[in-house]
């Protein structure tokens, strides 16, 4: 099995080497990653610059490649010019920090899955929940064990996951649950300053955190201390409304 490994932290970030190690044992990998730290980039990809590609080496053993872009850039380039063949999966990780919620619309470690997804490869984002002292290998090893159990079912080929480990799972594991997305609200305030000079500058904050929405989503199950697994889709279209507004009246000024 051909595996492309990716992230948003860096290809020298811990989570993207801990889940080599384990993705080993499943197939060849090839690592293809940003070469510097592009948290919170979305989907973003690179069209007025060229995009520089460097291979990275651990000793002598060739690491993969480090490219001068964004997560989205990283697979695009992996399944059409880096990879020795096609990729059987796409696996974007392990993040530093929790991507569930809303988080999801601005992360670029679930855009790099997304990417996978476009081109029909089964895809996997992998988040562990911020700590200074992260258990990457730990995570790593959990991350493996879900990503066989996907592969093992029929219906999973060519869709797209979002899978998210709480640190609490880390020492005292619950299970997983399959939730879907959190869309509720949150961190909109933001602190206001002056710099030295003068002038304000704003700082966002988490607040408020986001209201219960009545039903298990990732993030209550996060907060219970379960890992959690999301099954998206890129098509943002909104069926519902999209059959409703065939009835209306629209015209075009002369």
């Amino acid at each position: 099995m051909q595996i492309l490994l990716t992230n948003d932290d860096g290809i020298y970030a811990p989570g993207l080497a801990a889940l080599e190690r384990e993705l080993r044992q499943l197939g060849d990998v090839s690592v293809v990653a940003p070469a510097t730290e592009q948290s919170g980039v979305g989907h973003s990809i690179t069209f007025l610059n060229p995009l520089v590609a460097k291979e990275v080496f651990a000793g002598e053993r060739r690491r993969g490649w480090a490219v001068e872009g964004s997560p989205a850039d990283c697979v695009k380039l992996g399944v059409f010019e880096l990879c020795p063949q096609r990729p059987d999966i796409v696996v974007s990780g392990i993040n530093g920090g929790l991507n569930a919620g809303i988080n999801v619309l601005y992360s670029g470690t679930v855009a790099a899955a997304i990417e996978g997804a476009f081109f029909g490869i089964t895809s996997v984002a992998v988040s562990l929940e911020y700590d200074e002292h992260a258990k990457f290998d730990r995570a790593a090893r959990m991350a493996r064990s879900v990503i066989e159990q996907i592969l093992a079912h029929p219906d999973a080929n060519n869709r797209l996951y979002n899978l998210n480990f709480p640190t609490a799972a880390m020492d005292q594991p619950k299970g997983i649950k399959v939730v879907p997305m959190g869309v509720a609200r949150y961190g909109e305030h933001f602190i206001k300053r002056q710099d030295p000079k003068g002038r304000n500058y704003y700082w966002a904050t988490n607040d408020p955190p986001p209201k219960h929405e009545g039903h298990d989503t990732d993030l209550t199950a996060l907060a219970e201390g379960f890992a959690s697994l999301t099954p998206l889709h890129y098509n943002l279209t909104e069926p519902a409304m999209l059959h409703r507004m065939r009835d209306w009246t629209l015209t075009m000024p002369d």
